[in-house]
């Protein structure tokens, strides 16, 4: 049995849904996944994501290098038992977080070197060393090492990028084969920036070395968001139709849909837990921010279709209330709501592919989401 299956079930345009059979069980796409960085979703529990169905969370190898380490999560025999998680897994490489820390690496054709952002100590990393690395993380999805671009790089900057992403995909592959592994499963990273040609001929060279499933990096760094669409639909011509497609770091509910029409199956982002902390939590209509005034004696759930613990158990006052007084399950059931919200979201969406309407959901979604949401002012 191969470590991983996607089995594409209905699309409905360029849309799709679909089946991944991972090692730690099936999950339908489209699908988000959750950011536990550092081998936890911030403020919320894995019972709590056991309790909402989620199937699939992220970490991330880089910083679970340096913290707790390695050798503590082989100690504990592997990621999933270390933080007790009994779904899947997937592990970003950590490319994403060095192009973070500009100040503190410096990129060669053989790896990174950069200095610890936790203690300053120095490192040094090749794609090689990545593979192993996730090997002994556990993850049931693992990525290659990949260099990303700002979102203003020029040609030749984003060109030179995207040449080392190619490298380094090919050695990562071969690293994988050489280890024999055969129960975990390895994407490759499509970079190229915003230039579309690049684009194309980033994909081309990482679908020809050959991965179980595709991911576009280098998005959502702070481009306006039609060129971020623009990107996308060059991408359903050139990712295989049979491979799961994930676009990395996207994580708003406008995004995720404008992303599914142009064929993605997979998403993630820290922005849903984020906004939670400082009170920010996506409903219907729109987005609100919970400390305001107006909600001080409103008796509703956050949102009166929602269906998550927080939404079933809590009003809008008392979780104002939590906020301005400073509360930590404030954080707690604002998490909670926004990772389920946007969960319930993709499985909506799966629903109307399946059953051919995702064009009229997508728009009376947005509509609504938006609509009410600048009358709000958001």
């Amino acid at each position: 049995m191969p470590a991983m299956r996607y089995t594409l079930t209905a699309s409905d345009g360029r849309a799709r849904a679909g089946v991944l059979s991972l090692p730690h069980g099936e999950l339908e796409t489209p699908v988000f996944m959750p950011v536990g960085t550092q081998a936890a979703v911030k403020a919320v529990s894995v019972e709590e994501l056991r309790a909402m169905d989620v199937r699939i969370l992220l970490s991330n190898a880089y910083h679970l290098y340096l913290r707790p380490g390695l050798e503590v999560i082989r100690h504990a025999g592997g990621l999933h038992r270390f933080m007790n998680w009994d779904g899947n897994i997937l592990t970003d490489s950590g490319g994403f977080q060095i192009f973070s820390l500009s100040s503190l690496r410096k990129l060669t054709d053989e790896g990174v070197k950069f200095q610890s952002h936790i203690d300053g100590s120095h490192h040094f990393l090749t794609p090689e060393d990545v593979v192993r690395n996730q090997r002994d993380i556990g993850s049931d999805i693992m990525m290659v090492l990949d260099e990303c671009v700002e979102a203003a790089a020029d040609r030749k900057q984003t060109m030179t990028a995207l040449e080392r992403t190619a490298q380094w995909a090919r050695r990562s592959r071969m690293e994988f084969e050489r280890l024999g592994i055969d129960n975990q499963t390895l994407f490759g990273i499509v970079q190229g920036g915003r230039f579309e040609d690049l684009r194309r001929e980033s994909a081309r060279r990482i679908v020809d070395t050959g991965f179980d499933g595709y991911a576009v990096g280098g998005l959502s760094v702070g481009e306006e968001k039609p060129l971020m669409y623009a990107m996308l639909d060059v991408m359903d011509s050139e990712l295989p139709e049979n491979n799961p497609r994930y676009l990395m770091g996207v994580g708003v509910p406008e995004d995720i849909l404008e992303a599914v029409e142009r064929g993605i199956d997979m998403f993630d982002c820290v922005f849903p837990t984020r906004a939670a902390r400082h009170a920010t939590v996506f409903t219907r209509d729109g987005k609100f921010p919970m400390r305001n005034k107006e909600f001080e004696t409103d008796l509703r759930p956050i949102d009166e279709e929602c269906g998550c613990h927080t939404c079933r158990n809590y009003t809008r006052s008392y979780i104002r209330h939590l906020f301005k007084a400073q509360e930590i399950l404030a954080m707690n059931l604002a998490s909670v709501h926004n990772i389920y919200f946007l969960h319930d979201l993709t499985r909506a969406a799966r629903r109307s592919i399946i059953e051919g309407r995702f064009a009229s959901f997508k728009s009376g979604f947005l509509y609504r989401y938006t609509t009410r949401g600048n009358a709000r002012g958001e």
